[in-house]
């Protein structure tokens, strides 16, 4: 596999699970790891409606809960390379996995304040596993990067899809918004059984700090990744927390919008798995990332307002264009790093501000919205977040190492 970017340095990154059996299990982890990581955004946006119906929310509050946990990806990722070093990857990701599952349960008690302190917790938890898992990719998996970024970017766009597709059918079945939520304290609780022995029985090996060379934060290239992280972000988000409402504006009944969501998602895992496998063996990835940075702007904004009759063709478009451009930002971390250590400072700054700069997305098309009665303001906006998409993706697509770049 010709893989975009200079071999590691001797030793690093190489795994410190000595056995196929245990890399296999930790790649089982990561995956269902994953499948947790977004359901606390897409099942909220499934049943909006429903919930706002039945409880009277406010417009601020459904604002809070759909804006809050993606601007604390960004807030809470810098934290996540310190934690790993001082206690270790896997123990750190097996501690936000219980904050997780905690934070699910208390969204379905049915309170607003339970509701929020639930949403705050589930969204710190994430930020801190959405650092972690790239540097144990690129630690434990140096040979298959593109396979197993591949697997566990795929699983977090099926994790949305669970949500957008089940949950309506979950209320729908019980007549409870509450049980909606609540139902996906399971899977979560699950994956902390599974992952528990190996975080816990096994001395985790930690994360060093890179030694020497210039931070990250002083790596042109590092920025020009962080930039289409935080595009592709505003997008992503957006599309978990609007795409069922704007379906549902449009005229489409919600189970049938839900499902629109969850195909859409479907169809992200299917471009999640396949991008990073293309572009890890690319000799760079510039044109990959410009085209399908066009192809998920041009799908978000006619989805909002290109003909509905070609509504599923504007939906597969958003599906595959977002979960590629979800999995190449993500996949850009190992492809621009040579080691575990500079790829988790990196996934520290670009989560960081990606999540942090990306969650105005959803706040903006909120804003849009209620300023002009429509859609139609936000699906020119996403028209312009993919064209700068497009460029900023060119850049992070050349052929750089991360620190190197400054060098050159």
């Amino acid at each position: 596999m010709r893989q975009s970017g200079a071999k590691p340095t001797p030793g690093a990154g190489s795994s410190h699970l000595n056995t196929g059996r245990a890399l296999v299990y930790l790649a089982v982890c990561i995956v269902l790891i994953g499948l947790n990581l977004r359901t606390l955004y897409s099942s909220f946006s499934a049943i909006l409606p429903e919930i706002t119906s039945a409880t009277g929310m406010s417009a601020a509050l459904v604002s809070a809960l759909t804006t809050v946990p993606v601007l604390l990806l960004g807030v809470c990722a810098p934290a996540a390379p310190s934690l790993s070093r001082r206690f270790g990857a896997e123990r750190v990701i097996l501690a936000a996995m219980v904050v997780l599952t905690a934070g699910l349960a208390a969204r379905g008690l049915g309170a607003a304040p339970a509701l929020l302190a639930g949403t705050i917790a589930c969204g710190a938890a994430i930020a801190v596993v959405n650092v972690l898992l790239p540097s144990l990719v690129k630690r434990d998996f140096q040979h298959r990067l593109g396979t197993m970024s591949g697997l566990y970017t795929g699983a977090i766009c099926a994790s949305a899809a669970l949500g957008a597709g089940f949950t309506h059918p979950i209320y729908a079945a019980t007549e409870s918004w509450q049980f909606g939520l609540f139902s996906w304290t399971l899977p979560a609780a699950v994956v902390v059984l599974l992952f528990a022995p190996l975080a816990l029985r096994r001395k985790p090996a930690r994360i060093s700090k890179a030694v020497g060379g210039p931070s990250v934060w002083r790596s042109h290239t590092a920025w020009q990744v962080t930039i289409f992280m935080v595009l592709q972000a505003m997008m992503s988000f957006s599309v978990f927390a609007w795409l069922a409402p704007i379906l549902r504006e449009r005229g489409v009944d919600g189970g049938t919008a839900g499902l629109m969501v969850a195909v859409s998602i479907l169809l992200q895992v299917a471009g999640s798995f396949l991008a990073p496998a293309i572009a890890a063996r690319c000799y760079d990835q510039r044109t990959i990332n410009l085209v399908i940075a066009l192809l998920t702007g041009g799908g978000f904004a006619l989805s909002i307002f290109g003909p509905l009759e070609l509504i599923w063709v504007w939906i597969a478009m958003l599906g595959l264009g977002q979960g590629s451009m979800t999995a190449l930002a993500l996949t850009m971390i190992v492809l621009r790093t040579r080691d575990a250590a500079t790829a988790s400072h990196l996934s520290g700054m670009m989560q960081g501000v990606g999540y942090g700069v990306g969650s105005s997305g959803t706040l903006l098309v909120g804003v849009l919205y209620e300023g002009t009665g429509t859609f139609t303001a936000a699906g020119v906006m996403f028209l312009v977040v993919g064209v700068l998409g497009a460029v900023f993706g060119y850049r992070a697509g050349r052929r750089r190492i991360v620190g190197e770049d400054m060098q050159s």
